[in-house]
């Protein structure tokens, strides 16, 4: 398509369009209302289907039924309504079911405010819903990266056959910047004739039946133990983290999404002063790369961590340096951004203590 300027919501529509999405079901809440109004146009367009649900569990349990069939399917909702698509989320884990979820965070908790937030950290990489699983979570900070991790999204969640998350915050889904969405992303990873509903079995002439439900404990067991067998090659292959100019740092920011880029300008303030700073962010906040943040260990002497909520990213900020460097917080909550001179000053007064 080319350098295009577009809206964060519209461009995360458009991308999935362009990843082979035909088939959205979502509600509206604010920020990201432009996502399925996009969509209600678009995917006419394409020969696709956009459906507004009555309620956010209604879309939740759309979108199982659509990726049963093994088509690329969408749905996208801001911090309240993927509370209420979590039950399904969890059935759709439990059926080994392709499917892709936008998170545009908003404030809370509760109903909370319509202004940014990264306060759905815990959500979506610990609590999404019942039971053992976990989601593949991209965390972007940028309009262009958002494009890339929504396309991506699809084909991870193909290839593993499991839920993704795509993680905004409301800034990435409100700004306006020049974007390049690849067209003619969406190929077919997971070849659906082996698993999908509407299917005949290679034996047998039996069509496929996919469930989360298993009576008996053993067979459930080993359900179980297939999905962690799973987990455990996806956190070998998929851990994904940017590293800017950690090499000589002696304070490193760790951050993700929105509040990387700011903390980036505060680096190169603090750098062009004599401050060796660095920045560490994950790209994929689950699974989280513990071991670049390990890596940290030998030069590193203190770790800034900064975050739009109280502080959820800490406790694996902490794990991945293995409780060996002082970790420190510093955080904005309620629709508030933390702002460069804040981190500025935050980190000089870690290089006081320091000296």
């Amino acid at each position: 398509m080319g350098k295009t300027l577009m809206k964060g919501t519209e461009a995360i529509a458009e991308a999935a369009v362009q990843a082979g999405c035909k088939y959205f079901y979502g509600y509206p809440i604010t920020p990201q209302n432009e996502i399925p109004e996009y969509m209600s146009k678009r995917l006419f367009e394409v020969g696709g289907v956009y459906l507004q649900a009555e309620s956010e569990v209604a879309a939740s349990n759309m979108i199982l039924g659509g990726g049963a069939t093994g088509e690329r399917v969408m749905t996208s909702s801001s911090s309240p309504g993927i509370s209420l698509m979590s039950e399904t989320l969890s059935y759709i884990a439990g059926q080994e079911v392709p499917v892709v979820v936008v998170n545009v965070v908003r404030a809370g908790p509760g109903l909370g405010g319509i202004l940014p937030s990264q306060s759905d950290y815990n959500q979506a990489t610990c609590g999404i819903g019942h039971g053992d699983f976990n989601l593949i979570v991209l965390a972007p900070g940028s309009l262009q990266e958002t494009v890339n991790m929504v396309q991506k999204a699809f084909d991870l969640a193909q290839i593993y056959r499991m839920p993704v998350m795509v993680l905004c915050d409301g800034v990435i889904g409100q700004i306006m910047e020049a974007v390049d969405i690849p067209e003619g992303h969406g190929k077919n990873l997971s070849n659906p004739e082996k698993w999908a509903c509407g299917y005949m079995r290679e034996r047998g002439g039996k069509r496929n039946i996919i469930r989360s439900l298993f009576l008996d404990p053993d067979e459930l067991e080993e359900h179980n133990r297939k999905l962690e067998a799973k987990w455990h090659e996806i956190e070998k292959n998929e851990t994904s983290c940017e590293k800017y100019l950690t090499d000589d740092a002696k304070v490193v920011i760790s951050a993700f999404g929105t509040v990387g880029r700011i903390a980036r300008s505060a680096i190169d303030s603090l750098r062009s002063e004599g401050y060796k700073v660095g920045l560490i962010r994950p790209l994929l906040v689950s699974p989280f790369p513990y071991d670049d943040f390990e890596s940290l260990v030998p030069s590193c002497k203190h770790i800034l961590d900064v975050e739009m909520n109280w502080g959820q990213m800490l406790k694996d900020v902490n794990r991945g340096v293995k409780y060996r460097i002082p970790v420190s917080f510093y955080g904005r909550s309620g629709g508030m951004c933390p702002g460069v001179e804040e981190i500025e000053g935050e980190c000089r007064k870690i290089f006081a203590e320091l000296s």
